[in-house]
């Protein structure tokens, strides 16, 4: 488990930019991601199990992103 959560936390790093995965990097425990992405078994299934959440970050920011113009 402690490699995948790495993994993630690595794909999170190299992937800041891209909305929603700096709440992961910058917010996120070691146990948080952990938590969520249990019963994975590869890299590419933590990812599965963990972006939702990441996309509701991005939601979340692009909403807050559209009033900035007003």
């Amino acid at each position: 488990m402690i490699d995948l959560v790495k993994e993630v936390r690595e794909y999170a790093e190299a992937n800041y930019e891209k909305g929603g995965w700096d709440v992961i990097v910058e917010c996120w425990s070691d146990e948080d991601i952990a938590e969520v992405i249990v019963g994975a078994k590869t890299k590419l299934g933590a990812i599965r199990k963990i972006s939702p959440i990441v996309e509701v970050f991005a939601d979340r920011q692009a909403e807050a992103d559209s009033y900035r113009d007003y």
